[in-house]
């Protein structure tokens, strides 16, 4: 299976869709070698984000590297920021801009065998763990969660803010809920972060997040240096993940509280 989901108990569904590391061993020789590193990977999530199932969480995860096919992008591969660079449906670049394959592979038959291996169950799974946890509490909460280098100047220019809430423009979900996870993040000693700055929430973020349908969705895009190295061995790093984790904790479950708070939970 090309995704691992975890069912909870609460209205809160974990997803992670970039922290996936497997390229097939039949594609391994039209990428470089480089790209076989993976470097572009949201490293070590599941462990920052290790207090979900305290929270009762669902967690959904995929074993595939976003250099196979981008969760978070939609199905029709149209740009998520018009007017900056963008990663692709299929990627064919590193973050630095760099090509990814040695011998270019992406025909329009490949991009549709993958949508239709990796990308469309990932986004059945994510309906309809959604569905079960409104069928069964009312409404739900999804947290898309993601990391990054800090710097990335084919992205972004300057350096990245450490924590940036996306819930697109104010969309995705209800005023309470962004503000409530801008609170913590504001009240963090040493963290700087933004609200729909320059990552405004992806995909998944824009897609699902429908309050009017009693659905929130929140993305947390943060730097990796607030709980890793960002080069390679790209090492989790206990003494800053245990500084930032209380943070994101802290956001999720004032994102949580917030949620049940409208349907006076």
């Amino acid at each position: 299976m090309s995704f691992m989901l975890l069912e909870g108990t609460s209205p809160l569904l974990l997803s992670i869709p970039h922290m996936g590391t497997a390229i097939p061993d039949e594609l391994h020789a039209h990428y470089t070698p480089r790209a076989l590193d993976v470097e572009d990977t949201d490293w070590h999530l599941d462990r920052l984000y290790d207090f979900a199932g305290a929270l009762g969480a669902s967690v959904l995860r995929p074993g595939v590297s976003r250099y196979v096919i981008d969760l978070n992008r939609p199905p029709d591969d149209t740009p998520m920021y018009p007017g900056a660079s963008n990663t692709e449906l299929c990627p064919t670049r590193f973050f630095t801009g760099d090509p990814l394959y040695v011998q270019e592979v992406l025909t329009p038959e490949e991009k549709q065998r993958r949508r239709a291996k990796y990308w469309q169950p990932y986004h059945d799974a994510l309906m309809g763990e959604l569905a079960r946890i409104k069928a069964q509490h009312g409404f739900a909460l999804l947290w898309d969660a993601h990391s990054i280098r800090s710097e990335i100047p084919w992205l972004f220019e300057g350096v990245l803010p450490d924590l940036n809430i996306g819930t697109a423009g104010g969309t995705s979900a209800h005023p309470s809920i962004t503000e409530a996870v801008a609170n913590v993040a504001r009240s963090a000693t040493g963290v700087t972060h933004a609200v729909n700055g320059r990552f405004k929430g992806g995909y998944i973020t824009r897609n699902y997040g429908r309050p009017s349908d009693q659905v929130h969705a929140v993305q947390l895009e943060m730097t990796q240096k607030t709980y890793m190295r960002e080069e390679a061995p790209y090492d989790y790093m206990e003494s800053r993940a245990k500084a930032i984790q209380p943070v994101v904790r802290g956001m999720v479950e004032a994102a949580l509280t917030a949620c049940k708070a409208l349907y006076g939970r």
